[in-house]
């Protein structure tokens, strides 16, 4: 059977340690120099995550419920785009249980952009606050290595820099 694309597999490397790879990489390639089985088409490229169209349709109306709620100001804008982002990754990581450092790192950075400019009071509450929720969300992977996703951790830190001191009530809300 041909391992579908988004097909994510377990591997127990040993000692604890897993390691979560693509079916689709796994899968035995060609003989070098061997020729195409008849009527056989090229592989597709494997695409690990995409954004699919209901996630856009979900971003797009929790970011307006945020306006909607907050009105447009910078706290708004900040909770839209937070929100929007934040519907984006949830789709993913439930198609494929990753949390793409492409979505996460761009976001973290437009994050503490848009607080320097617009809430410039707020940015060391929300430096430490993301620091603090990324180390605590670390922990358990030094305890028990493979506990925590790193993903996870980078998206609690992402969380910790907009909402600032409030990410306590949001990391038990999540752990619950």
């Amino acid at each position: 059977m041909e391992p579908d694309a988004l097909d994510i597999r377990r591997i127990d490397v040993g000692g604890d340690i897993e390691v979560w790879v693509n079916a689709a990489e796994t899968a035995p390639a060609p003989a070098a120099g061997a020729p195409p089985a008849a009527g056989a088409e090229p592989a597709p490229a494997v695409r690990r995550w995409q954004v699919r169209p209901a996630a856009v349709g979900l971003a797009t109306v929790l970011g307006a419920l945020a306006l909607l709620r907050l009105g447009l100001t910078p706290e708004g804008v900040l909770g839209a785009g937070l929100l929007a982002v934040l519907a984006v990754l949830a789709v993913i990581d439930l198609e494929v249980r990753l949390l793409p450092n492409r979505i996460v790192g761009p976001a973290l950075a437009a994050v503490l952009a848009f607080q320097i400019a617009f809430m410039p009071e707020h940015v060391v509450e929300g430096v430490l606050a993301g620091l603090a929720a990324a180390a605590f969300l670390w922990v358990p992977s030094l305890v028990r290595p493979g506990a925590m996703g790193m993903g996870d951790v980078k998206l609690a830190g992402l969380i910790g820099v907009a909402l600032g001191a409030p990410v306590v009530l949001a990391l038990v809300a999540g752990s619950l």
